[in-house]
């Protein structure tokens, strides 16, 4: 098992005790006991998995969830099974009080095995904060227990100890954080525990001091996480790197975060004086006053240790200039050895003893030349007489790098540099552009002195042989005199001695490499020439060429040819090339490879007057396949979609997908706007046919692809560079006309879209602008013509346009995100009308307010807390809402949607489907979904007086409501015979022009007080 699911097995279970604590108090003593038993078994099992090599700490962190577990059986015993009320002190709180300075013990050990427990300045950058929140301790917690005169001796000690236990650990976690090097995931997990502890503790400790302290509060969460810490931090992989060396620990200039605790803690003491004088009595003033001095030196002991650490800084930092410009100049490696020891002593510290030895070994001939690198050896492993030379030290630097000689041969150097851990750290980053330095110069020596040497022909042929290029002399007769051994590699040839060099190229580039030679025979070559070649396996390469003319030069008197296989390298190229212009997940063209075409196809439309044709492609409620079977299927669907496409359109007119699920077709020679409609209808046919798709699991679906289609054509509507946009308004205008068919661009559709966008960027101001309006519709008793309830129906008064119903932005609003802030404005208002409508009429017949939530706003983080909010704020009881949602929020996320309504009902808020039957619902899911009203759309009562089975439908949906004990409400009701045939039916609701139109809150209140209403109710 790994450890992540190790982990995520122990915190599920953590979650289970929890539980189980919380839901049966009953017991709670032994799930209590068994969260902390558990926490410590898990930490035992973190040491036996990863095996640390100091697993001490951890033993000891064990031993304290093991002590907190008893100081909490202990309590429970003497409480519940005792009898006692809230024994104190007793035997549990020294199980509690061991708890702090086991913890204090092993932070400090984790600190130790580090090696940065030396470093002042980490020190004190913990220091300052542990005392300003010390300073806090004390005024909060223990100055109160002090002066309680109610308590005796023993209970002030006990008191007293927890908040100092809780500051000694703030101060070894702070140490810990402040430690430089790497902080591996069981230290940040460690001290998000230990902090839940302390902020549990100080909790705990001031309920206590005012009484309302009671078990099983959501306070013990905090003791629950800090147990959940500590064995998590336990079962983390790195758990061993804590009691390890920590080899990258350097100096850390205090950061931000740093410097703001600090500036934080400092400020305490101030402030607290503050307080206390605001209140009119300072009791605490000696103690702020030293708490104070004590930060005060804190801080100005870290600025002297900063100031001191930039002067040494700055001291090796010159002399690494220093060192770096006599390496320059240096002649030989003995040079190179004083400098390096000269600097070294420069910088090491005069007070410390170190050791400083160099030494080389052979190195293999086929080994990299180059400084290897720097880091930490025991200096037990290293050879027995270096070993001996650095006696007295543990560790030491070392630098090691692979330099050439004269002669050819290789030697591995190494440089070790011993000294106390202390000057180890601060020196290891000096140490190791020294030793770089150093390499680099004896490198250069060397080199210089081969440079030297480059006349010997032996060492010149050695250099050939080497090489990975092909490097071919070649005399008058262009026949090759000479091939490198690397020709075996390159063109599977090792006979090219004797035959001409356009044996090697294909037939087609001969003209080409014979004028390249002849350029290179006349002054005027070229640097490079791409050629094709062939091996002598048939394989066809791409090949570039160089050549100089060394006829002048006696030792060759010939053209030198150097070759180089750059197959791979082309290959790359066209693979990039043809990445940067093509979809990766379709394989068809991009945006990018479209409008490069569209644009190279505007001047040749232009001047040969020739038609060409855009389709803009955009799948219909693509979104709901992805929300509901995942974006895996998604993109099976999107490749299925990208096929069918591409088939219709042909290999003479170009397919490609422009992001998402937008896909184009460019039609390049049609026929006019008939044409581009015929490929547009054969598309929408294609996409049409369901597609089958595999979940991964075995299970397999049928899904649609429909689409909206969008055309526009060059010759009717101007310039090619505008046809993508066109196409895109042309595909809106189809969406806006039902979806899976496609439109013709014209020019009204551009007015169109501009005024949609007009409206959507409007649309961010109607609310804070107070734009909105709200219009009433009664919900009436059908039976009764009483009206029971009203639903709230949005409309925006626009500045321009004047009043807009909701079919001409509340897509808008859903598409650009400002529906949250309507329907939370229509929440408001509506809750807010009705309370002060009960307020003027209590008598009045109206029972509740009815609101429509889109699914956006319903999926809004605190949704449910806003309502719980606007009613609190209102003065609305729960009942008097109906919250009116969609069937397909119901069934998308239906885990969380549907534990979201049910805490909506517990709470008294009853929920409605609206427009139910026009969505996705089954028997099942109705039977299960956690609503109380359903209200059928329109489409259903407009036909029940001459459809049978329309009326059928109607009859069957109030009859299954009734079943599931769930209320109808019927919309849309405009004609007496509509009623009359719902309340034969047994539909107790409806609404509807009938009986009125969506009126104003003024109008609303003079209908429901007229005999106007009466009449229209009692119609029919």
């Amino acid at each position: 098992m790994t450890a992540a699911r190790l982990q995520l097995r122990f915190g599920a279970w953590i979650v289970a005790l929890t539980a189980v604590f919380y839901l049966f108090p009953a017991i709670s003593m032994y799930s209590w006991a068994a969260i902390g038993l558990s926490a410590a078994g898990a930490v035992l099992v973190g040491v036996r998995r990863h095996r640390p090599a100091n697993p001490a700490p951890w033993y000891l962190l064990a031993a304290v969830l093991v002590s907190f577990t008893a100081g909490d059986t202990t309590y429970n015993i003497l409480t519940d099974f005792l009898g006692r009320t809230d024994p104190f002190p007793s035997l549990g709180d020294v199980f509690y009080l061991l708890v702090y300075p086991m913890l204090a013990i092993a932070l400090a050990a984790f600190i130790r095995y580090s090696g940065r427990s030396d470093d002042r300045g980490a020190l004190l950058d913990a220091l300052v904060p542990t005392a300003g929140l010390g300073l806090l301790s004390w005024i909060l917690l223990i100055s109160p227990y002090v002066r309680d005169d109610a308590l005796g001796l023993l209970e002030k000690l006990t008191s007293i100890a927890y908040p100092l236990g809780d500051v000694l650990a703030l101060a070894m976690v702070a140490r810990l954080l402040t430690a430089g090097g790497r902080r591996p995931a069981p230290v940040r997990i460690l001290a998000a525990g230990v902090a839940c502890l302390l902020l549990t503790d100080v909790v705990y400790g001031l309920r206590q001091l005012d009484g309302s302290w009671v078990v099983g509060g959501p306070v013990d969460l905090g003791w629950v996480a800090f147990y959940a810490a500590i064995a998590l931090a336990a079962l983390h992989p790195s758990m061993a790197q804590l009691t390890e060396p920590d080899e990258t620990a350097v100096y850390e200039t205090p950061g931000g975060r740093r410097i703001v605790a600090m500036s934080v803690a400092v400020l305490i003491a101030p402030v607290a004086l503050l307080i206390e004088f605001a209140r009119g009595a300072v009791t605490d003033a000696p103690m702020i006053a030293v708490a104070s001095a004590t930060m005060f030196l804190l801080v100005m002991a870290r600025v002297a240790g900063l100031l001191r650490h930039q002067r040494d800084t700055a001291a090796r930092e010159r002399t690494l200039r220093i060192a770096g410009a006599e390496l320059v100049a240096v002649g030989s490696e003995a040079e190179v050895l004083t400098a390096v020891r000269t600097a070294m002593a420069h910088m090491a510290p005069r007070v410390e003893p170190y050791r400083l030895h160099f030494y080389g070994t052979p190195a293999a001939q086929d080994t990299p030349i180059g400084f290897i690198g720097t880091g930490r050896v025991a200096v037990a492993e290293l050879p027995a007489d270096v070993a001996v030379m650095m006696t007295g030290f543990p560790t030491a630097l070392y630098a090691e790098a692979i330099a050439g000689s004269p002669d050819g041969t290789l030697r591995h150097n190494r440089a070790v540099f011993a000294a106390s851990e202390q000057v180890l750290q601060t020196l290891s980053a000096p140490f190791a552009a020294l030793m770089a330095q150093g390499t680099m110069a004896i490198e250069r020596i060397v080199l210089t002195q081969q440079v030297h040497r480059r006349g010997n022909e032996d060492y010149f042929r050695a250099l050939i042989q080497n090489a990975s290029d092909v490097i071919l002399i070649v005399d008058a007769e262009d026949a090759i005199r000479y091939a490198s051994p690397s020709a075996l590699a390159v063109f599977g040839r090792d006979d090219l001695a004797g035959t001409t060099v356009y044996e090697l190229i294909t037939s087609i580039d001969h003209a080409g490499l014979r004028h390249f030679l002849g350029e290179v025979r006349a002054g005027r070559g070229r640097d490079a020439v791409d050629l094709s070649a062939i091996s002598a396996a048939g394989t066809l390469l791409q090949v570039e060429c160089v050549c100089r003319d060394l006829r002048d030069e006696p030792a060759v008197s010939a053209l030198v040819m150097t070759i180089r296989d750059v197959t791979e390298r082309r290959q790359l190229q066209d693979d990039i090339a043809h990445q940067a212009f093509h979809d990766t997940l379709t394989g068809l063209a991009n945006r990018a490879l479209l409008q490069n075409r569209l644009a190279q196809m505007t001047p040749f439309t232009a001047a040969t007057h020739g038609s060409v044709s855009v389709l803009f492609i955009d799948l219909d409620d693509f979104k709901e396949i992805n929300d509901t079977l995942g974006h895996e299927i998604g993109d099976q669907v999107l490749i299925t979609v990208g096929h069918r496409i591409a088939g219709v359109a042909g290999a003479l007119n170009l397919a490609a997908r422009t992001g998402g699920d937008e896909f184009a077709v460019l039609i390049e020679h049609d026929g006019g706007i008939a044409e581009a409609g015929r490929i547009a209808s054969r598309i929408i046919a294609a996409l049409g046919a369901p597609i089958e798709v595999s979940d991964g699991a075995g299970g397999v679906h049928l899904v649609s692809g429909a689409a909206s289609v969008g055309v526009a054509t060059a010759a009717t509507h101007g310039d090619v560079s505008d046809l993508l946009r066109h196409a895109d308004v042309a595909m809106y205008a189809a969406k806006a006309e039902g979806k899976n068919n496609w439109q013709p661009y014209r020019d009204e559709l551009h007015d169109a879209a501009v005024r949609r966008l007009e409206l959507r960027s409007a649309l961010t101001e109607a609310v804070p602008g107070g734009q909105m309006r709200l219009r009433y519709q009664p919900i009436v008793d059908l039976s009764s013509g009483d009206t029971v309830g009203v639903e709230a129906l949005v409309r925006w008064q626009h500045p321009v346009l004047g009043l807009l119903g909701p079919q001409e932005f509340i897509e808008l609003c859903e598409q650009n995100g400002a529906i949250v802030a309507v329907g939370g404005w229509v929440l408001r208002e509506a809750l807010r009308t009705f309370a002060s409508w009960s307020a003027a009429s209590p008598d009045s017949p109206l029972r509740y307010v009815s609101v429509n939530v889109s699914a956006r706003q319903f999926r809004t983080p605190g949704f449910v807390d806003q309502v719980r909010a606007v009613l609190a704020e209102t003065g609305t009881p729960p009942g008097a809402l109906l919250l009116e949602i969609t069937e397909s929020l119901v069934l998308h996320d239906a885990e969380q949607v549907w534990r979201d309504l049910r805490e909506l009902r517990a709470w008294g808020v009853r929920i409605a489907i609206d427009d139910f039957g026009t969505g996705y619902s089954s028997l099942s899911y109705l039977s299960q979904m956690p609503v109380d009203v359903l209200k059928i759309d329109k489409s259903f009562i407009d036909d029940i007086l001459h459809s049978r089975q329309q009326l059928a439908l109607v009859e069957t949906i109030i009859s299954l409501a009734a079943i599931l004990d769930l209320k109808v409400v019927a919309e849309g009701i405009e004609l007496a015979e509509h009623r009359a045939a719902l309340i034969e039916m047994g539909c107790p609701y409806g609404q509807g022009y009938l009986f009125a139109k969506p009126l104003t809150s003024e109008d609303l209140h003079t209908w429901l007080h007229t005999p106007a209403a009466a009449a229209i109710s009692d119609a029919g």
